[in-house]
């Protein structure tokens, strides 16, 4: 994809020389770095935000030479900015984190050379921990998955899709963009993940036997290349229903507005650290690029053994 089909849906207020060193950057992103659409077009959002500021704040559209002549007041101005504008930490975090990538890549490109963007620190946000189901809850939302739906073929694909969800760890992008194609043959399936990473994850029998037992009932043709899960009129799931879906068990069972289908990846991983699995091997098996979002899991379990610490210690 060039660089003008990637800067079409998002206007950035820059000078020609800038602006074609965005759109450089936009496409080095997608084949270099194989970013998504998604995350090419969030970079793409918080580039434009900066120099939409850039542009008040410069009194004209900022052009390469102005990049270079940036202070690191005048990056801190454009965070009080986008504070003062209500913007999320979280998202202020990504906001710098872009500019640093943009930055990076023009100083390697011999284009901009200003270490001021390294000189302003990232806000600081909050820790959160994963938000998981206990092992009780986890097989309770599969096991009453199927109790939702009329037809039998859609009951099957609901508990085929949380036991997959549940049993490998997956994103439910990740399980959407499955094929009939990947249908595993043997006990391991092959993932497409963030950045267009792939893994390979073990596939547990009763997640392959819940996968056959809808593929057997479902009305639509297994082609190599057709979607592994549909919705009623044989297209590709929408999300969407699997999210409204979970809202209804959330409802029937009781659970917390966290238990999400993203709550089964996380459970995934807590429940393997609980039974004694490693770091290493649950990051292989999520797709983290850093053990450090992995290590997440070890607050959960943490906090699991303090309670069990709590309520077995005759002194605790």
């Amino acid at each position: 994809m060039d660089a003008a089909a990637l800067n079409s849906a998002i206007v950035f207020s820059a000078a020609p020389d800038l602006a074609r060193a965005i759109g450089d950057w936009r496409a080095w992103l997608a084949s270099e770095r194989r970013a998504s659409k998604h995350t090419s077009d969030a970079y793409g959002r918080d580039l434009s935000a900066f120099f939409a500021f850039l542009t008040d704040h410069l009194g004209n559209e900022a052009a390469l030479s102005d990049l270079a002549a940036l202070k690191p007041a005048d990056f801190r101005s454009y965070l009080a900015h986008r504070a003062n504008l209500g913007i999320a930490r979280s998202s202020i975090a990504r906001g710098m984190s872009t500019l640093r990538s943009f930055f990076r890549f023009l100083d390697r490109g011999d284009l901009v050379h200003n270490p001021a963007v390294k000189a302003v620190k990232t806000p600081r946000l909050p820790k959160t921990v994963p938000k998981a189901l206990d092992e009780a809850e986890a097989k309770a939302a599969i096991s009453t998955a199927a109790e939702l739906q009329d037809e039998p073929w859609l009951a099957a694909r609901d508990t085929a899709l949380l036991i997959l969800l549940y049993g490998c760890g997956l994103r439910i992008g990740e399980a959407l963009a499955l094929t009939c194609g990947d249908l595993p043959k043997t006990d391991v399936l092959r993932v497409l993940g963030k950045g267009r990473k792939e893994r390979i994850v073990p596939v547990l029998p009763i997640v392959h036997d819940a996968i056959k037992a809808y593929r057997d009932i479902c009305p639509f043709a297994a082609e190599r290349d057709a979607p592994l899960f549909v919705g009623k009129r044989g297209k590709a799931l929408n999300p969407g229903v699997v999210q409204r879906q979970m809202r209804r068990l959330r409802a029937l069972l009781g659970l917390a507005d966290t238990a999400t289908p993203h709550a089964l990846r996380h459970s995934f991983a807590t429940h393997l650290l609980a039974q004694g699995g490693d770091l290493r091997t649950i990051q292989e098996l999520l797709g983290h690029a850093s053990l450090s979002t992995t290590q997440r899991y070890t607050v959960v379990d943490e906090a699991h053994l303090t309670r069990v610490y709590r309520n077995a210690h005759p002194r605790a």
